[in-house]
């Protein structure tokens, strides 16, 4: 353990010198595309259930958490130009380098997760987890690069058809449907009655129609 947290001093020492310059540029990305501060902070836990505040690079508007989910999917709206470029380079998560530095984090273990989904893991998982300082990278985070895209499918497959066409917009969706359609003409008129009719569309009123 002495020899990984040298290691990991060493190297994040050396990575913050050298990518000095690209952090600068980042910040400045970052400032001018949105008001508020370049880093994010959240609390995770590490080591043996301490709890710390994670450096990433901002890639959200200022305040945005009680706007939406804690976990960000898919396309969300709430991410800026700079932050959607940081996140797929994975350039946002560089920052932690200065969480390894302290001592909070290493280069690679289990990603550090918020305290209430920690509290879900069963007793001897957790034990396990919190074994071992969180890390940058691990093999979870290889193996599932694409975590955001995988959830947003996950979470479109749990949707009802009906849901989705009002959650998203309505003149698209119905441009989709329609081409969908013409090739089942037994469900012609009745796409046609939902969409089309006089009646706004809403969630009570999808519920409702036949199916």
């Amino acid at each position: 353990m002495i020899a990984k947290r040298g290691f990991d001093f060493v190297s994040s020492l050396l990575g913050l010198l050298i990518l000095a310059p690209l952090f600068g540029l980042i910040a400045l990305w970052i400032k001018l595309e949105s008001p508020g501060p370049v880093f994010f902070r959240q609390e995770r836990v590490g080591l043996q259930g301490r709890l710390f505040r994670i450096h990433k690079f901002r890639t959200m508007r200022v305040a945005v958490e009680t706007q939406g989910p804690q976990i960000t999917i898919g396309a969300d709206p709430r991410i800026t130009r700079a932050g959607a470029f940081l996140r797929k380079h994975k350039l946002d998560e560089l920052a932690q380098l200065i969480d390894v530095l302290s001592g909070r984090m290493s280069l690679v273990g289990p990603r550090p997760e918020v305290p209430r989904y920690i509290g879900c893991y069963p007793g001897e998982v957790r034990a396990k987890v919190l074994s071992v300082r969180p890390g940058i990278t691990d093999w979870a985070s290889l193996h599932f690069k694409e975590e955001s895209a995988l959830l947003a499918a996950a979470r479109e497959a749990r949707v009802p058809p009906a849901e989705r066409f009002v959650q998203a917009d309505r003149f698209t969706q119905t441009e989709r449907l329609a081409q969908a359609v013409r090739q089942a003409p037994p469900l012609r008129r009745q796409v046609e009655d939902d969409l089309f009719d006089d009646e706004p569309l809403t969630l009570d009123v999808v519920r409702g129609a036949p199916r």
